[in-house]
């Protein structure tokens, strides 16, 4: 009986020192589920989520910067709300309409050429006294006619200048708050057109006090010309003064 218990002992202390790695596998149900943690996998994944989310910052990056740029190109196309072109047009045109409104002899190539050949000329020697009185008064019209011209121009050059200083400002105003390159280099351009407006006008002062001057020393020429035929005619023996008697007291007292 002992020995059999002593076998018996024997038995189970030689199971139990047995390795777990000798021991049978026991089978799990298959409805049965294990986790596995994977380091190396979880590393590629977060990896791989970090690139993506850095793929769609640039992305979004790029779609701000474009609609960036889109603004400031709708802002660079924007026309300029404001135009001085009416008001510089209306300038030039009283400036112009002075100049046409010239009397007499105007700004025209044909005209004074023939003017200068009829009435500027040499004085005719076969014209009468009466002619030459005539001939020198026409050209005296003329003379006052030019300078009454060059300070009517004068005076319409002077009324512009109001208009030109408010366009001026308005312009210079629009230029500092323009919102893009369009609306800049638009009010660039009417300022130009501003100074050229201002140009036109300042060579229609010169050409209205050049054409008085011009017609005062063409009076003052062809007046010594006269001057010296009437004083040929004078001293013409025949034709010129006669002496003669004068009696002071008709009843010789």
């Amino acid at each position: 009986m002992i020995i059999r218990r002593s076998r018996a002992a024997f038995f189970a202390a030689s199971i139990l020192s047995v390795p777990v790695a000798m021991l049978p596998v026991l089978t799990t149900p298959a409805s049965a589920q294990w986790i596995v943690y994977d380091p190396t996998n979880y590393a590629q994944n977060v990896l791989q989520a970090a690139r993506a989310l850095q793929q769609i910052n640039n992305q979004i990056t790029s779609l701000q910067n474009q609609a960036t740029s889109l603004i400031n190109q709708a802002r660079n196309l924007a026309s300029l709300p404001y135009s001085s072109l009416q008001q510089l047009q209306q300038s030039v045109q009283r400036t112009q309409q002075l100049l046409s409104q010239a009397q007499r002899i105007a700004y025209d190539v044909q005209q004074i050429d023939q003017a200068f050949t009829s009435t500027y000329g040499n004085a005719s020697l076969s014209a009468s006294d009466q002619q030459l009185v005539a001939g020198a008064r026409e050209r005296w019209q003329n003379t006052v006619g030019g300078l009454q011209d060059a300070m009517r121009v004068q005076a319409g050059v002077v009324g512009n200048i109001d208009t030109n200083r408010t366009q001026m400002s308005a312009l210079v105003g629009q230029s500092q708050g323009a919102t893009g390159a369009l609306q800049a280099t638009q009010a660039g351009n009417q300022l130009l057109a501003l100074q050229a407006q201002q140009l036109a006008d300042l060579t229609a002062v010169v050409a209205a006090n050049g054409r008085a001057q011009a017609l005062s020393d063409a009076e003052r020429a062809t007046a010594a010309e006269q001057g010296r035929e009437q004083r040929r005619r004078f001293l013409t023996p025949g034709t010129g003064y006669q002496p003669g008697n004068a009696r002071m007291f008709p009843n010789g007292n």
